[in-house]
C-alpha cells in the first residue's frame, strides 16, 4: 500500500526503559542496529500498527508499556534503488513514519525476539537516548534523528522518577505527559 507519492505508510517505535535508554535490534543476520518499525496494513491505524509489531518484533503487549508521545506528522525517507526491489522501481519511493515513544512499564526479560515465525532482530540492547546513528543504514538516519529530537522533550525525567520513587509512590508517578526540555542532541 504505498501513498500517491510512493511512500508506503509505516511506525517507528523508540522503547524506553526506567533510565530512558532505548531499544535497539540488530537486524537479524546483518550488522546493523535500528528501533522496531513497521508497515501500516490496509484499514490499521497507526497506533493499531504499532502494537502489532510491537509484539511481532520485540515480543510486547499493550499492558507492556504507557505511550508517552507521537510525531505529529508523518517523516519520510526515500529508499536508494540498490535496496528496492525490481518490479518496485519507478512507483516505489520510500517510506512516511509516524513515530512512537513508549516506556517500558514492566522488566525487560518480557522483551522476546523470536515471539514471530519472521524475527527482524537477532540481539538487542539498551543504548543512550541519543544513539550513535553511524550504525544505521544511512538512509535512514535523518527520520531517525527527527524522530528522536520531535519526541525527546517528552523523555520523562529520571531524577523525578528517583524522588517519587523515594517517596513511595509507585515508578509510573513520577512520569509527566507535559513537554519537558532535553538537552539537544550531540554534533
Amino acid at each position: 500500500m504505498l501513498d500517491r507519492d510512493g511512500f508506503r505508510p509505516n511506525v517507528g517505535i523508540i522503547l524506553l526503559n526506567q533510565k530512558n535508554q532505548v531499544f535497539w535490534g540488530k537486524r537479524i543476520r546483518t550488522h546493523s542496529w535500528q528501533f522496531p518499525q513497521g508497515g501500516i496494513d490496509r484499514g490499521e491505524t497507526p497506533e493499531q500498527a504499532m502494537y502489532r509489531e510491537l509484539q511481532e518484533e520485540v515480543g510486547l503487549l499493550a499492558e507492556h508499556v504507557r505511550v508517552v508521545a507521537r510525531t505529529r506528522d508523518w517523516l519520510r525517507y526515500e529508499v536508494p534503488d540498490r535496496y528496492i526491489r525490481k518490479d518496485a522501481r519507478g512507483h516505489y519511493k520510500g517510506q512516511k513514519q509516524i513515530w512512537f515513544l513508549l516506556q517500558l512499564v514492566v522488566l525487560d526479560h518480557a522483551l522476546n525476539l523470536r515471539a514471530s515465525t519472521h524475527p527482524e532482530f537477532d540481539a538487542w540492547r539498551w543504548n543512550d537516548y541519543w544513539v550513535p546513528l553511524e550504525s544505521v543504514v544511512e538512509f535512514k538516519r535523518g527520520v531517525y534523528e527527527l524522530a528522536l529530537i520531535e519526541l525527546s522533550r517528552y523523555l520523562p525525567h529520571p531524577e523525578q522518577r528517583t524522588r517519587f520513587l523515594r517517596q513511595g509512590n509507585g515508578p509510573s508517578e513520577g512520569f509527566s505527559d507535559a513537554p519537558q526540555h532535553h538537552p539537544s542532541p550531540p554534533h
